[in-house]
Parts: structure tokens; sequence; C-alpha cells
């Protein structure tokens, strides 16, 4: 039975969630400015719902981006920092990937699911998934920071769904693209409740890390952080 505490700040919603024994509880904050010191209460309300100590947790999530930079840093740092002292393998998790997640509820088969993100500065962050009923989630390409204009498909499905919030900018992306979606939800965004999830299995894949080795993922090249190790 995995134990996992799971933290996201990659998107403006702040959210944290505690795996224990296959459920999932999350509490979320809707004030990116204060996630700094939000996420500890929030991670202590989640704990005490539970009746647990952190102590007691096996491994620690995170969204590891593409996302906010100061939120990938906020995150980045806060569970860096319990890893040291906790002595917890942790578990970096795209937030593309997540997103990819959080839409198998709504399939019943094996779905191509393209993932579009605003990255603003008119660049969209982007990922290709196949998304099982079931919640399994194998990247198809790797991620990439695009121009809108330039998003490419690769040959085969012809029938995608598309998710997140970089759909919005449609009028900006290729007829051929945008001909290959079957259907967009744009409303769709990182929580760690997926992270959670996605942590979990990539825990059993061997995929943990120890705390110095935790960094933030960006895509763009000029833009680097320096953890607390």
């Amino acid at each position: 039975m995995t134990r996992l505490l799971a933290v996201d700040t990659s998107a403006g919603r702040g959210s944290v969630a505690l795996l224990d024994g296959g459920s999932v509880r999350s509490v979320y904050s809707d004030q990116p400015r204060s996630h700094t010191r939000r996420l500890e209460p929030m991670i202590n309300e989640l704990l005490e719902q539970a009746g647990l100590q952190l102590g007691e947790l096996d491994a620690l999530a995170f969204g590891a981006g593409p996302g906010s930079f100061t939120g990938l840093r906020v995150t980045a740092g806060l569970v860096q920092g319990l890893a040291f002292g906790l002595r917890l393998p942790v578990v970096a998790v795209s937030s593309l990937r997540a997103m990819a997640h959080a839409v198998h509820s709504y399939l019943d088969a094996p779905t191509d699911v393209a993932v579009a993100r605003d990255a603003r500065m008119g660049e969209l962050y982007w990922g290709l998934y196949r998304v099982t009923p079931d919640a399994v989630v194998a990247p198809l390409s790797p991620e990439a920071l695009l121009s809108p204009k330039d998003l490419t498909m690769p040959e085969g499905t012809d029938d995608y769904l598309g998710v997140g919030d970089g759909w919005l900018l449609r009028d900006s992306i290729p007829e051929t693209v945008l001909s290959r979606m079957g259907a967009i939800m744009t409303d769709v965004a990182p929580e760690a409740a997926a992270i959670a999830r996605l942590g979990e299995v990539l825990l059993e894949q061997g995929e943990g890390v120890d705390a110095e080795a935790v960094q933030p993922v960006y895509l763009r090249d000029d833009v680097a952080w320096q953890g607390s190790a």
C-alpha cells in the first residue's frame, strides 16, 4: 500500500493530493501569488484528514512542468526540502502527461490525446499521448515548446482528443492539425490528483530519484534553476 504526497503549482491553480492505499484526496488553492504560504497548510490539512504523519509517507511526487517558472520553482523547492528531511524518493511527473491522464475517465477506448498548453509569449507546450480508460498514459512523442503555426501531427490517427487551454489559440493553429481533432477540451489543467496516480506508477517502474536530483522542466533554454541541495 503506497502512501504518496503530490504537489502541483505549474498552473494558476495550486493543488496537493494524498494517495493512500489506492484512494486519493485533494485540496486546492486558486491564489497563485500565495502558493508559498498556502502549500504547507494544505499538506497538513490532508494529512490530518487521513490521520497520517509526514513520516508515514513512502514517496513524494510533483508536477515538474513545463509551466509557470515561479510555480515550478516553489513546488520543486518544497518537495526537495521535504525529501531531504524525510529521506523519501521523489517522482517528477510531467504536467502535460498529468493533463492527458485527467481525461481517462471520459474514454471508452484507447485514445490519442494532443495536449496544448498556453506557454505565453506566443508559444505552446505540446505533447502527444495514448491514453486508455484504465489510466495508462503512454507518450507518443517528446514534449516540446512550439509556435502554434509550427504544430504538426504524425501519420496515423485522425481522431485525436485535444486537451488544454492552448487550443484557445486555434486561429493560429494550422487547419491540418485542427482537422485531426475529433473533440477539444480546453478547461483541463494539471492537478495533483493525476500527478499522484502517475507518480505511483512511475515509482513502481523505478523512476523515483533522491532529493538532490529534483529539478523542474521548463523547455525554454534560457531558464535555469538551482535546487536547494
